[in-house]
């Protein structure tokens, strides 16, 4: 297998809190939110990273974008650590590397036309000037599904799922390989969700692109991944192929979580 484009090595995320003690004082709590991961994502594929609220998902996705650092650890991009990147270099990290985030709405910025949040990426990035950048705005709207006619109207005009692929459209406008979809179906009816789950997949063959898809909702993750991690109070437990994570689980927790999973939904593929 060629090298990944992130492998995490030892990754761990520790915060400190507070509670209180005799005679009201404050002591330091430490909470381990990433224990020790090691994970790696490679060109073209679907890793899911599935596991409960509070497992440590969410977290793990912040630091294998560089959203925060990481208390000890390290992630690499294409084999170079993210705390050895300059300025240049970080940027460039950021534009090849986005997020879809699991609330469309308020992922948005409700005084921005669809058209201005497009264009302000692109222009910033150097991807459009601003005499071609209404046709570019075309093309990412077309790529989602959506009329040309939607980059003059506000996040408020659409439905959840038209806000989603706006969310979608937004993170292709600077031409990422990697994307992570953090719960990005979670908050929509179930219908809508399959129409979604698909656009990502058609888009997926159609730019070359790969994703870290985290969710908590198995009969998704079993639809979208070639791979999955299994994330228990923030560690992997498990790690495979979906097709044999699903069919022998081998951590006690996998299976617990395959058992009290519900069947298929319809609507879902």
């Amino acid at each position: 297998m060629s090298e990944p484009i992130l492998r995490a090595e030892g990754l761990e995320k520790r915060y400190s809190t507070g509670r209180s003690g005799p005679a009201g004082l404050r002591r330091p709590v430490q909470v381990e939110a990433v224990r020790g991961i090691d994970l790696e994502i490679h060109a073209g594929e679907t890793l899911a990273l599935v596991g409960e609220s509070g497992s440590g998902k969410s977290t793990t996705g912040r630091l294998l974008l560089g959203l925060e650092p990481p208390s000890a650890g390290r992630v690499l991009y294409r084999g170079r650590d993210l705390a050895d990147f300059d300025r240049a270099t970080s940027s460039m990290f950021r534009r090849r590397t986005q997020v879809v985030f699991q609330d469309p709405y308020g992922s948005l910025n409700p005084r921005h036309t669809v058209g201005g949040m497009l264009a302000e990426a692109l222009t910033f990035h150097g991807l459009a000037f601003e005499n071609d950048t209404s046709e570019r705005v075309a093309e990412l709207l077309a790529l989602v599904g959506l009329d040309e006619s939607a980059s003059a109207r506000y996040p408020h005009e659409f439905s959840g799922g038209q806000r989603q692929r706006i969310g979608i459209a937004r993170a292709l406008s600077v031409e990422p390989e990697l994307i992570v979809a953090d719960e990005p179906v979670s908050a929509l009816d179930v219908s809508v969700q399959a129409q979604v789950l698909n656009l990502l997949a058609d888009l997926q063959v159609e730019l070359g692109l790969t994703y870290l898809f985290i969710s908590h909702d198995l009969a998704v993750v079993r639809h979208v991944a070639d791979r999955t991690a299994v994330m228990f109070e923030g560690k992997i437990v498990e790690e495979g192929s979906t097709e044999r994570v699903f069919a022998d689980p081998q951590h006690p927790y996998t299976r617990e979580l395959l058992w009290s999973s519900p069947r298929p939904r319809a609507g879902v593929p």
